[in-house]
C-alpha cells in the first residue's frame, strides 16, 4: 500500500472528494544540448472519481506533457519522476510511474484509456476501423464477439452508423466521425478514466459542440471521470466540473469551475480569461498577454510568471510561491504571493456583456425582407465575386480506369463584394468551401462559371489576354496576397527570415539596394514586435515561435503592397493568448497599408472580434454557398438563417450559464456529402424548421437589412413555406404535424 500524505502541497491540489488518480512531484525533464529541458515541473495534483477535470493553459505550458505523465507514456529520451498513483475501485493503489513495459500494456485501456490529440493520426491507415477494434480487444485477452457487440453500442452511442464505421479506411471518414470512432475506441475496454488531449482542436465549432454534448451522455452512462486538456476556455467551461490552469510546466491555480470564472486568484487566470474572445463580450473587454511563455531550458527563478505580471516584484523574482487557499474557497488553491491584489491590477468580470440569448428558429420581427439586393457603400467595390462556380473531380481509385469521375460543386452561386479597407470574415464548417472560395477571390482558383473582377477588371480574362485588359495580371496577382494556416509549411525552413522577405522586394522593388531592403525589412519585423529585429531576420524558421512564423508570413504579404489579403484560418495554430493579438496587429497595418482582409474561420468568436474592431461583415457558408452576410452586430445577435443560429448556439461562451443546454438543435450532426447535396435548400436535411417546400426549391438571397442577406423563406412572410409541412424528425419528406394541427 502507498501512504497517504498530509500536507496541502504534498497532498496535491484536490476537491476533497474520493481519488481516483494522485500525481505527486510529477516532473518531466529532456537532456538537451543546450540544457535540462524540465516540461513538468513537480506538479502535485488529485483527480476525483467520476468527476471532470478541465487542464488549461497556454500552448507548452505543459498540458500534454501531464496527460503523458498520468499514462506512463513519455517518449524516450524524456525521463518522468515522483509518483502517478492510480487507485481502482477494488484492491490496491498502483504507482503507475513505476510499472514496466509489460504491465503499463495491461494497464491502459483498461484502467486509464487516452484520446489523444489528432485522430487524423491515431488510426493505422492501412487498415480498417473494425481491425482497430478487433487488435485492442484481442491483445487485451477480451472476448471478441462480445467487445464487438460493445464497440457497436459505442459507435451508435457517438451518433455514427457502427456498419458503416467499421467497414471504413480512416480516409473514408470526416475529421468529426474519425474523432468520435476514437472515443468509442477508447472506451471499448471500459476504463474507469479517460484522459482526452485536446480532443476538439481541429474540428469545427458544431462538431466541437457535439463531441461537449456527447461527451456529457457518455459520463453519464458509463461511470467515467475525465480529464479534459484543452486551450480552449469556453469549450470546456460547460463540461468540467474543476478546472486547473497551468503555467510554466506548473499549476498556477486550481478550483470549481465556478470559482476560477467568477473568482479567479491568479493573476495568468484573469489574463488568460480576459484575452479569450467571446461572442457575448464587447471587444473592449479582451486585452493580451504582454510577453511569451517561458523557455523550458531557462525558466524563470522565482514565480514564473514575474516578468509578465503587474504585481511583480523583488519577493516574485527570488521565492516560488507555493499552492495556497484563496478566497475562503474549498479546494481554490492559487501560487500567487499576491492573489489579494490581482482583481484590482487585472480587473475581469464574467458578466460585464452579455447580449442576450439566442433563440433558435425564430425569425426577428425587425427584419423587412425585399427580393431586392441589400444595399451596399456607394463606392466601387475593391473585389468582387459574380455568381461564382468552383467544382473539382474527385478521382477513383487507381484500378477504377474506367470509371466515372464525380463533381465536387466547391463554390455555387456566391456573390459577395470586397471595398476599399474592408473586412470579411467568412466562418462555417470544415469542408464548406470557405478556402476554395478565398482562393478563388485571389485568383488560385479558376472558376467553372460567374467571374472575379479586382477593380472591375475580369482577373482570368487579364490572366489569359484575352478581350479589353485594363489592369495587367502581374498587378493583379501583386494586389491580391495570402497569409496560410500553417506559417510553418509556407516559410522556407532552409532560408534565414531576411532571405525569405527580400524576394518580394527584390520581385517588385529592384530599384531598391541591399540596405534600402534591410531596412524596411527590419522597420517592419519592429513594427510587429520582433525586437531586435537583425537578431530575428537572421533566424531560420524553427528558431521561432508559431505566432512570429505568422508574424513573418504576414510582413512577406505586406511587402507586395496589396490591396487585399487572405487570411486563411491564419490564426486558428496559433495559441489562445495569441489569436487576439494577432488580429490586432492585422487591423493596425490594415490603418497603415490601407489593405482589406478577407479572413476564413471555422471560429464564430473570432470572426466576430475581428469583423466587429473593423466595423466589417461576416460571411456565413454552407455547402459551397453562402446563407447569410451582413455586419457583425446583425449575424452575431440577430441571425435569421438557422444554419447562422446553429453556428451562434454552437459557439460556446465563457460563462456557462450563457450556454444552451439539451440537445443539439440540428438533425444531423454529419455535413452531407458534397458530391450528392440535397436538392432545394441544402440545408434543409439538418435544418430543424425545414419544411416540404425546402426540399423542392433553393431560396435566393433576401435583404433582411442594411448590407445583410439571407437564403431563407422564413425571412419571406407570404412565401408557401409557411403553408407547407414540416419535415419528419429525420429529415425525410414525411411530414409531421404542423404546430396548432390536431
Amino acid at each position: 500500500m502507498i501512504e497517504e500524505p498530509t500536507t496541502v502541497t504534498e497532498t496535491g491540489a484536490g476537491g476533497g472528494g474520493d481519488t481516483i488518480l494522485s500525481v505527486r512531484d510529477a516532473r518531466v525533464t529532456f537532456d538537451m544540448s543546450r540544457g535540462v529541458s524540465r516540461v513538468l515541473d513537480d506538479v502535485n495534483l488529485d483527480v476525483e472519481r467520476d468527476e471532470v477535470l478541465g487542464v488549461v493553459g497556454e500552448s507548452g505550458s505543459g498540458k500534454s506533457m501531464l496527460a503523458n505523465a498520468m499514462m506512463n507514456s513519455v517518449v524516450d529520451p524524456g525521463q518522468l519522476s515522483g509518483e502517478v498513483v492510480y487507485h481502482p475501485p477494488e484492491g490496491d493503489p498502483v504507482d503507475v510511474a513505476k510499472l514496466d513495459e509489460t504491465e503499463r500494456r495491461e494497464f491502459r485501456w483498461e484502467e486509464l484509456s487516452m484520446v489523444f490529440q489528432g485522430a487524423m493520426s491515431s488510426f493505422n491507415p492501412t487498415m480498417r476501423i473494425r481491425a482497430h477494434f478487433e487488435e485492442t480487444l484481442e491483445s487485451h485477452g477480451h472476448d471478441l464477439t462480445e467487445g464487438m457487440q460493445r464497440a457497436r453500442r459505442l459507435l451508435d452511442d457517438v451518433f455514427l452508423d457502427a456498419d458503416r464505421v467499421l467497414d471504413s479506411f480512416p480516409h473514408e471518414l470526416s475529421g468529426g466521425m474519425k474523432q468520435r470512432a476514437l472515443i468509442a475506441l477508447s472506451l471499448v475496454l471500459e476504463p474507469e478514466m479517460l484522459i482526452m488531449d485536446e480532443p476538439t482542436a481541429s474540428l469545427d465549432l458544431l462538431m466541437q459542440r457535439s463531441i461537449i454534448s456527447l461527451l456529457e451522455a457518455l459520463k453519464q452512462e458509463y461511470d467515467l471521470t475525465l480529464v479534459f486538456i484543452t486551450h480552449d476556455l469556453p469549450l470546456v467551461t460547460r463540461l468540467s466540473d474543476r478546472i486547473a490552469v497551468l503555467y510554466a510546466f506548473d499549476l498556477a491555480e486550481i478550483g470549481t469551475t465556478e470559482q476560477i470564472l467568477r473568482d479567479p486568484a491568479h493573476p495568468y487566470t484573469r489574463k488568460l480569461l480576459k484575452t479569450t474572445p467571446n461572442v457575448d463580450t464587447g471587444v473592449d473587454n479582451i486585452e493580451t498577454i504582454d510577453g511569451s511563455s517561458p523557455d523550458p531550458v531557462n525558466t524563470p527563478e522565482g514565480c514564473a510568471f514575474h516578468p509578465r505580471c503587474p504585481l511583480a516584484d523583488e519577493r516574485c523574482e527570488i521565492e516560488d510561491p507555493d499552492l495556497l487557499s484563496v478566497h475562503g474557497g474549498e479546494g481554490h488553491l492559487a501560487a500567487c504571493h499576491y492573489w489579494e491584489e490581482a482583481a484590482d491590477a487585472v480587473p475581469f468580470d464574467i458578466t460585464d456583456a452579455h447580449e442576450g440569448d439566442i433563440d433558435i428558429g425564430t425569425v426577428s420581427e425587425q427584419t423587412s425582407p425585399d427580393a431586392e439586393a441589400a444595399s451596399g457603400p456607394e463606392e466601387d467595390p475593391l473585389l468582387s465575386l459574380d455568381d461564382l462556380y468552383i467544382e473539382f473531380e474527385t478521382e477513383g481509385g487507381l484500378l477504377d480506369i474506367f470509371g466515372d469521375n464525380d463533381a465536387v460543386q466547391a463554390v455555387s452561386g456566391v456573390d459577395l463584394d470586397i471595398y476599399e479597407n474592408d473586412v470579411v470574415a467568412v466562418v462555417g464548417e470544415s469542408g464548406c468551401g470557405k478556402t476554395t472560395l478565398g482562393k478563388a477571390a485571389i485568383g488560385l482558383h479558376r472558376p467553372a462559371d460567374g467571374a472575379v473582377r479586382y477593380r472591375g477588371q475580369d482577373i482570368w480574362a487579364a490572366r489569359d489576354g484575352t478581350g479589353d485588359v485594363d489592369i495587367p495580371f502581374d498587378e493583379i496577382r501583386r494586389s491580391l496576397q495570402i497569409i496560410h494556416q500553417d506559417p510553418g509549411s509556407a516559410l522556407n525552413k532552409n532560408k534565414r527570415v531576411i532571405s525569405s522577405l527580400e524576394r518580394p522586394l527584390k520581385k517588385w522593388s529592384p530599384g531598391l539596394d541591399r540596405d534600402a531592403r534591410e531596412s524596411r525589412i527590419y522597420a517592419l519585423l519592429e513594427e510587429v514586435g520582433m525586437k531586435p529585429a537583425p537578431d530575428y531576420a537572421h533566424r531560420y524558421p524553427h528558431q521561432l515561435s508559431g505566432g512570429e512564423k505568422q508574424r513573418v508570413a504576414l510582413i512577406r504579404a505586406l511587402l507586395m503592397n496589396p490591396d487585399l489579403i487572405l487570411a486563411d484560418e491564419a490564426i486558428s495554430a496559433l495559441d489562445v493568448s495569441l489569436r487576439v493579438e494577432m488580429m490586432d496587429l492585422f487591423l493596425e497595418l490594415q490603418d497603415m497599408f490601407d489593405t482589406s482582409f478577407l479572413f476564413i474561420s471555422h471560429d464564430l468568436a473570432n470572426a466576430n472580434y475581428l469583423a466587429q474592431r473593423s466595423d466589417g461583415r461576416i460571411a456565413v457558408m454552407y455547402l459551397g454557398e453562402v446563407v447569410e452576410v451582413g455586419p457583425v452586430d446583425q449575424v452575431i445577435h440577430n441571425p435569421q438563417h438557422p444554419y447562422t443560429q446553429v453556428l451562434r448556439w454552437a459557439t460556446p461562451n465563457l460563462d456557462p450559464e450563457q450556454n444552451e443546454a439539451g440537445a443539439v438543435p440540428i438533425r444531423n450532426i454529419d455535413i452531407p456529402d458534397p458530391k450528392d447535396p440535397p436538392e432545394g435548400c441544402r440545408f434543409h436535411t439538418r435544418c430543424p424548421e425545414a419544411r416540404e417546400a425546402c426540399t423542392r426549391e433553393n431560396p435566393a438571397d433576401y435583404a433582411v437589412g442594411d448590407q445583410h442577406e439571407v437564403s431563407c423563406f422564413r425571412v419571406l412572410d407570404d412565401h408557401e413555406y409557411w403553408t407547407s409541412q414540416p419535415l419528419a424528425e429525420d429529415g425525410s419528406t414525411e411530414v409531421r404535424p404542423a404546430a396548432g394541427d390536431d
